[in-house]
Parts: C-alpha cells; structure tokens; sequence
C-alpha cells in the first residue's frame, strides 16, 4: 500500500522559512511526478509547485521566487523549500504522487504563518 508521510509543518512569522517533506513508500509503478499542493480554509485545494521524473518543475505564480521544490529519486522524497513566507500562505499542504497508474496523497502538513 502506498504512504505519503508529510512533516515540516508549523507555525512561522512572516518573512520566515519552512521546508515541508514528504517520503513516500509502498508504490511499485514509475512515478511520473511529485508534487505540493495546499488547501485554505474555504478555498479549494491549489497547486504549489511540482516536480517530473525528469526535474522539470512547475510553480503557482502566487510562490514564483519564493518556494523551491526537489526530490531525492532514491530516497522517493520530494522537498518544499518555502521563503519569504507570507500570511495568505497559511494552509494544509498535501503531498501529492502521479503514477503511470493512480494519484496518491499524503494526509496533509499545517502551516500558518503569523503577520
């Protein structure tokens, strides 16, 4: 059974620094990508940033020069450096692994930063 473990949550002043991770385990089909989503209270859940097999990376506008994803293949971990932290930050992150065959997510990270 695949396990998305999230941690490196917390509280944080603006302008503060976190770094979110995410271990996975159980997958046996090729990851295509990992990736970072968050949801806010009352909002419906975004994308933050995602990272392919390959390296490419996509990112939300909103997190452009700010947040930085990477992975470790072998270790099947995907990071979220995340700077300059703002208070429209604040959420649930949730990490998420595309498969050749299904979508997995993990139980989600609280973050909230204080102004």
């Amino acid at each position: 059974q695949v396990q998305l473990v999230e941690s490196g949550g917390g509280l944080v002043q603006a302008g503060g620094s976190l770094r979110l991770s995410c271990a996975g385990s159980g997958n046996t089909f090729s990851i295509i990508a990992m990736g970072w989503y968050r949801q806010a209270p009352g909002k419906q859940r975004e994308l933050v940033a995602v990272i392919s097999s390959g390296g490419v990376t996509i990112y939300a506008d909103s997190v452009k020069g700010r947040f930085t994803i990477s992975r470790d293949n072998a270790e099947n971990t995907v990071y979220l450096q995340m700077n300059s932290m703002k208070p429209e930050d604040t959420a649930v992150y949730y990490c998420k692994q595309e498969t050749v065959r299904n979508d997995y997510w993990g139980q989600g990270t609280q973050v909230i930063v204080s102004s």
